[in-house]
């Protein structure tokens, strides 16, 4: 094995080994400083200045800016730092521990996406400071699976700041310029409470969420017919209806329900103006039932991405790759990277069909392409 594989292995062993869960459910979350402190050692070990920005206020999830070389312009390598929670019952191996067989590595984070740091480490560990004309950044953020508060942070504090940035998630090394937003918001529906008996007594909110569902899924059609995009698989902004909570008990009246939804909008919406016309619907239906709705977000939402197809990171990610750059229905961190004002991309190794389920793997194949491809960035960006 050569020695740039076995050094990727060991790495990517100490990080998958490093728990560093995000999630909405507090029971879950954990905080990413540990993996943070791995990545800014070994960077700048290389020569890298390293910067951790916090993202909380006691430090415990934290950003990673680590610069190689200096000047405008350069390149910016971004992947997170955490993962989703698991179910160690449901996984043949340990989760937390690197196991290689089949010629794949199975652990948490192995493809989604902790995978990338040590590729990433690699490509760079090409050049020197000496050698670079514009600036090589690594970049590590916190909470991509849950929040994104690591990428809004950058975002609002404006750097980094680069030409082009590249964020390494699976998309088994074939460039992404386009992908969907994410919303997902809640409807609550507020009756009066009564005897079953006598309708008159109550207004029910399960017969007015079934009028909020009904309007919804009609709403969902005129998206479909205004934001439609061939580009992608499903072509059409989808908006699901996932999950109901309301009632008591049969023989009495529903005094309260709420529905939870998500909606995934393709460029060229915009999720503000979504949400202010789904929330003038609710209006009308709340004056036409005599009920109380109330929409609010569950999330901060993410926007759609797109990078045109003509810019030249998205020209130069196709002739490298062989491939012509895609979309993808699931939401990255790029649409705060390209408020920055930096070209972006989604591309890196592995396969997003292995994200977020038990037995994730990162296939060995894709080492040596993963960082042949980024040293060729790198050149391009920065030499």
């Amino acid at each position: 094995m050569p020695r740039t594989e076995r050094q990727v292995l060991a790495q990517l062993q100490q990080l998958v080994g490093t728990p560093s869960v995000s999630s909405t459910d507090p029971d879950w979350d954990q905080g990413n400083r540990a993996v943070i402190d791995l990545l800014a050692g070994w960077l700048s070990d290389m020569g890298f200045r390293v910067e951790i920005q916090d993202v909380t206020a006691n430090g415990g999830k934290a950003n990673l800016i680590a610069t190689l070389g200096s000047g405008p312009g350069g390149l910016v390598l971004s992947g997170h730092t955490d993962t989703v929670p698991f179910d160690e019952g449901r996984w043949q191996s340990d989760p937390l521990a690197l196991t290689e067989r089949d010629n794949r590595l199975y652990g948490l984070g192995s493809t989604d996406m902790k995978g990338f740091f040590p590729l990433a480490i690699a490509a760079a560990s090409a050049f020197t400071a000496e050698h670079l004309q514009q600036p090589l950044i690594l970049l590590a953020t916190a909470d991509e699976e849950s929040s994104m508060n690591g990428a809004r942070q950058l975002a609002a504090a404006g750097r980094p700041k680069a030409r082009a940035a590249i964020i390494g998630e699976p998309t088994s090394l074939v460039p992404v310029r386009m992908h969907k937003g994410i919303m997902m918001e809640a409807v609550r529906v507020t009756g009066r409470a009564g005897h079953s008996s006598n309708p008159g007594l109550g207004n029910s909110a399960l017969e007015g969420m079934h009028a909020v569902m009904g309007d919804l899924m009609t709403y969902r059609r005129e998206l479909a017919a205004r934001y439609s995009n061939e580009f992608f698989q499903v072509a059409f902004p989808t908006l699901n209806l996932g999950c109901i909570h309301g009632g008591d008990s049969p023989n009495r009246i529903c005094g309260s329900a709420e529905l939870h939804f998500d909606l995934r909008l393709t460029p060229g919406g915009d999720n503000a103006t979504v949400r202010a016309e789904i929330a003038q619907r609710m209006q009308s239906l709340a004056a036409q039932c005599g009920l109380d709705i109330e929409l609010r977000p569950l999330i901060d939402d993410i926007g759609p991405f797109e990078q045109g197809p003509q810019s030249e990171l998205v020209q130069l990610a196709e002739k490298l790759t062989g491939h012509t750059a895609e979309a993808v229905a699931f939401a990255t961190e790029a649409p705060f990277l390209q408020r920055l004002g930096m070209e972006t991309i989604v591309m890196g190794p592995g396969s997003i069909d292995r994200a977020h389920q038990p037995d994730e793997y990162l296939e060995l194949e894709q080492i040596q392409p993963c960082i042949s491809l980024l040293q060729q960035c790198i050149r391009h960006y920065c030499l």
